[in-house]
């Protein structure tokens, strides 16, 4: 259906009498730190009772806000795997407490005058000019003080940023890990990609369907598609068993046997972001 008949939809419905649902809003805007009624606020129909939300007082002590999201997107009824927002909005939220949480730890160390210092002198056309040359992939190495007070202040940045899920920070960092390792072992033998396929497989298809006795259940191409569209943390998990697998019974890393390439000193794993 297009937005223009989208459009024409709710105004008929509204010259016919019907109902609108109002949203209010607060003078002031809620706090996402600390706030158990955040995601029952968010997700009402999610959280009928208003009880249960990320940081509430009933759950297990010492439970961290990325677990209680965790058991929640496995709940057992998969009202959370099913609702293509809540993920997105749990992901974000992760994102920017991290954010938070970098600079929190960055402004209690003693250095932070020497910081705010560094950002009120920076000299704004040598940091653009240093950033265009990054940008453009240029190995740029500070030739004078102004060059090397931006670089410092570009590693500042990457202080409070390398723990961002999903940022270009957080890759820099996991290049730099990757670097480490081939330091301290030398270079990778082996370079594997591999991409299982969910919409065919029955694990996936369990994860993403609905309980059966039967296992396992045999659907069309189309339903098979459908499900794992409309369900990404059922294709998630599934990954994350194939690779859990993979790591164990073919790199024969926490196994009692060699792995199919040998005994494994390392490995690096990534996803695509």
């Amino acid at each position: 259906m297009s937005t223009e008949q989208l459009k024409a939809q709710a105004m008929q419905h509204l010259m016919q009498g019907g109902k609108a649902l109002g949203i209010g809003q607060k003078s002031t805007p809620m706090s996402t730190y600390d706030n158990p009624q955040l995601y029952p606020q968010i997700f009402p129909w999610l959280f009928p009772y208003g009880l249960g939300g990320v940081g509430n007082e009933h759950t297990v002590k010492g439970m961290s806000d990325k677990r209680r999201v965790r058991n929640l997107l496995l709940y057992h009824d998969k009202r959370f795997q099913l609702e293509p927002m809540f993920p997105l909005v749990a992901f974000n939220h992760q994102q920017v407490k991290s954010s938070a949480l970098g600079g929190y730890l960055m402004a209690k160390q003693a250095n932070f005058g020497r910081i705010a210092d560094r950002l009120g002198k920076v000299n704004t056309p040598v940091l653009s000019d240093l950033i265009e040359r990054l940008s453009k992939g240029e190995r740029v190495k500070p030739s004078d003080d102004a060059e090397r007070a931006c670089f410092q202040v570009l590693n500042d940045l990457y202080f409070v940023a390398a723990g961002v899920p999903a940022s270009k920070t957080s890759r820099k960092a996991m290049r730099s890990e990757i670097w480490s390792l081939v330091s301290y072992l030398g270079a990778p033998s082996w370079f594997i990609t591999f991409a299982p396929s969910d919409v065919n497989h029955p694990i996936a298809l369990y994860y993403a369907g609905h309980p059966s006795a039967v296992f396992p259940t045999f659907y069309e191409q189309d339903e098979r598609v459908r499900l794992i569209a409309n369900n990404p943390v059922a294709g998630a998990k599934f990954f994350k068993l194939m690779v859990d697998m993979f790591v164990k019974h073919v790199l024969g890393v926490g196994s009692k046997h060699a792995g199919l390439y040998g005994d494994t000193a390392g490995y690096y794993g990534t996803v695509e972001q």
